[in-house]
């Protein structure tokens, strides 16, 4: 656990909000976690089921609490908002999700004194950009998940397909958290080796265009199959969550696919999306350069020209709570 009285403030008491305060409280990273939520019982009971189970953790402070909370935070989550109804549209949820994410930063900055806004909130991309904008902060100090759970995804995967500890298979999805995420071929490797090394080392042979494709529309419809089967996504979100806030906290200045608002870096302006980053304890302090091939750079093209089309349709929709 870091030094001083280190605290993170959790939006959102759902399912996500709830388990990334576990996975926080579990890997003992601060030693003040405070939940914030509209039903407020909802937050205390989720902060005393962790506290009675602290003594087989950690002396920790687990409450509810309110958004003057966030003063001296080290980290404020944003986890509140609506899921996504059957055979609703992505713009229908941003229509949703960004007057509440606009009511939350406005509280958040009222009281806000220092520290890093992370958002979970979906779709994370998007709500990222606004929340950078309306919190007035400096580039960077807000960001999102982005891509973490789909790299996440996509290392379990090639760990499955080849047969290789999770640990060594390192591997990037970037761009957005959605249907334009694309994988970075050309920067896998397995403990230093590339795939199509890997898999001749492996005795198997390596993976076809048609395999790559399969892979990655697992990817892609990962998170929709678990919610099919069990409802709702929250394990291995809170456990990204959980890694970012011990990068932010110990200042490690880890490279992570988190999504923040680009202005640069492979020619991209003015779009929050994930590309490998270096996060440290002020946020995303780097984002770095990537040698694509021309097939990714072209798939990286084509995704910031569709988030900025459909971040243009949310800020032309009018509704209370969000500005034209």
């Amino acid at each position: 656990m870091g030094e001083g009285n280190s605290k993170i403030v959790i939006i959102g008491a759902g399912f996500v909000g709830a388990t990334i305060a576990y996975t926080i409280a579990q890997h003992q990273l601060v030693h003040e976690v405070v939940l914030i939520d509209v039903n407020r019982d909802k937050a205390k009971g989720e902060a005393m089921d962790i506290s009675h189970g602290l003594c087989h953790m950690g002396q920790m402070d687990v409450h509810e609490g309110d958004y003057s909370d966030c003063a001296d935070s080290d980290i404020v989550i944003i986890t509140a908002g609506v899921n996504r109804r059957p055979g609703e549209t992505r713009l229908d949820l941003a229509k949703r999700n960004v007057p509440i994410s606009k009511s939350i930063t406005e509280n958040i900055m009222k009281y806000y004194t220092r520290g890093v806004i992370l958002v979970v909130s979906n779709p994370v991309d998007v709500l990222t950009y606004l929340v950078q904008k309306w919190s007035g902060l400096p580039n960077g100090r807000v960001m999102g998940t982005g891509t973490g759970l789909d790299s996440s995804r996509f290392r379990t995967l090639l760990s499955q397909k080849i047969g290789v500890d999770i640990r060594n298979v390192h591997g990037y999805m970037i761009g957005e958290h959605g249907d334009a995420m694309l994988p970075m071929w050309s920067a896998t490797n397995i403990a230093g080796q590339t795939l199509d090394e890997t898999c001749v080392a492996y005795g198997i042979d390596p993976l076809t265009d048609e395999e790559k494709e399969e892979l990655l529309s697992m990817v892609k419809t990962g998170g929709a199959e678990v919610i099919k089967k069990k409802g709702a996504t929250y394990f291995a979100i809170a456990s990204v969550t959980a890694s970012i806030c011990e990068t932010i906290l110990k200042n490690q200045n880890t490279i992570k696919t988190v999504s923040s608002v680009i202005n640069g870096p492979q020619g991209i302006y003015d779009v929050a999306l994930s590309l490998p980053s270096v996060v440290s304890n002020m946020g995303v302090t780097k984002v770095l350069n990537l040698k694509l091939t021309e097939a990714e750079q072209a798939g990286l093209d084509s995704c910031v020209q569709k988030m900025k089309s459909f971040l243009a349709q949310v800020q032309a929709t009018q509704y209370d709570g969000l500005e034209r």
